[in-house]
């Protein structure tokens, strides 16, 4: 008996736009719309306060490298007068992106401040800032802001209809896709490094400048070689994430570790809480299980129905 020949390049494409094509539940994209531009202000919140300095004058800058490679652009510093009221742009704008008040025009303006931060300062462009313009584009682009925002309330108190509850969402697609190739190029990284040789590199991450009183107490109360299991637990969910993902039958089970893994990283890593809380916000986006969605989105159907204004009933 032949074997089946393998999907044509054609068919795998039509299969793919499919996918893209197919309706996904829009409270995943609010999921994003109201949590991310939270986490990626608690990130910049330290920063901000220093604005002047961080962005402006006051402070050290990098000077121009002539065109290095190691810097595409050069931005000098702002003057004092105009770096509190960029600072207080993207506040604004991030938060009305979370309460869904023109959430594109203010997740575009949000993720043009953030594009803006993270080339002006190089040395403070961590992942979350390098990220986070990605992450806001999407929103802007995507159907976000139709339910559970001040927009969609103020829409159904004039008498608007309840917004559909599916829809297809490129943008969505695109966060399920960025979380495992980002996982998976996190994954490479550690293997190209020394995850793969030294059995205790995450046991060490325990004693660095991070480290947190959770971490403190960790590892004064585990053995250093139980790290070493979590350490390959980690290198094999981040390299084979996309397949992990992929697969319907290992998806959840992928999803419940990344999300385990971020809460560790939160807790035993203090400036990273950020960054685990913006891809807990993605991967829970993305991939939580329709049963543990289904409860949110008939928490969400309630709240919209209170919003709606029903007519007065006529009198006989």
């Amino acid at each position: 008996m032949s074997e089946p020949a393998p999907p044509s390049p054609a068919t795998m494409r039509e299969r793919f736009v499919a996918w893209l094509e197919l309706p996904a539940p829009l409270l995943r994209l609010e999921i994003v719309r109201i949590l991310a531009p939270l986490a990626v202000l608690g990130f910049m919140s330290p920063r901000l306060a220093y604005a002047d300095e961080w962005l402006g004058l006051a402070g050290f800058r990098v000077p121009d490298l002539g065109g290095d490679m190691r810097q595409p652009i050069y931005i000098p510093g702002l003057p004092s007068e105009v770096v509190w009221t960029f600072a207080a742009v993207m506040v604004v704008s991030g938060l009305l992106c979370s309460l869904g008040v023109r959430t594109r025009q203010s997740a575009l303006v949000f993720a043009a401040t953030l594009v803006f931060v993270t080339l002006s300062d190089r040395l403070a462009a961590f992942t979350v800032s390098k990220i986070s313009p990605i992450v806001m584009v999407a929103v802007a682009a995507a159907p976000a802001g139709q339910r559970l925002g001040v927009d969609s309330w103020l829409a159904l108190r004039r008498g608007g209809a309840l917004p559909a509850r599916e829809a297809p969402q490129g943008s969505l697609r695109f966060i399920q896709l960025f979380v495992p190739i980002f996982y998976c190029a996190s994954g490479v990284a550690k293997a190209r490094g020394e995850w793969l040789t030294n059995r205790f590199v995450l046991y060490s991450h325990l004693h660095d400048s991070y480290q947190t009183s959770v971490s403190w107490f960790l590892a004064n109360h585990t053995p250093a070689w139980s790290w070493t299991g979590l350490q390959v637990l980690v290198l094999a969910l981040e390299t084979l994430a996309p397949l992990w993902f992929a697969l319907r039958a290992t998806r959840t089970t992928a999803w419940v570790l990344a999300m385990g893994m971020h809460v560790m990283i939160g807790l035993m890593f203090g400036p990273v809480l950020w960054f685990a809380l913006l891809m807990m916000t993605l991967g829970t986006a993305a991939f939580m299980p329709p049963w543990m969605l289904a409860p949110l989105e008939r928490l969400a159907g309630r709240f919209e129905a209170r919003w709606v204004v029903r007519p007065s009933a006529v009198a006989p």
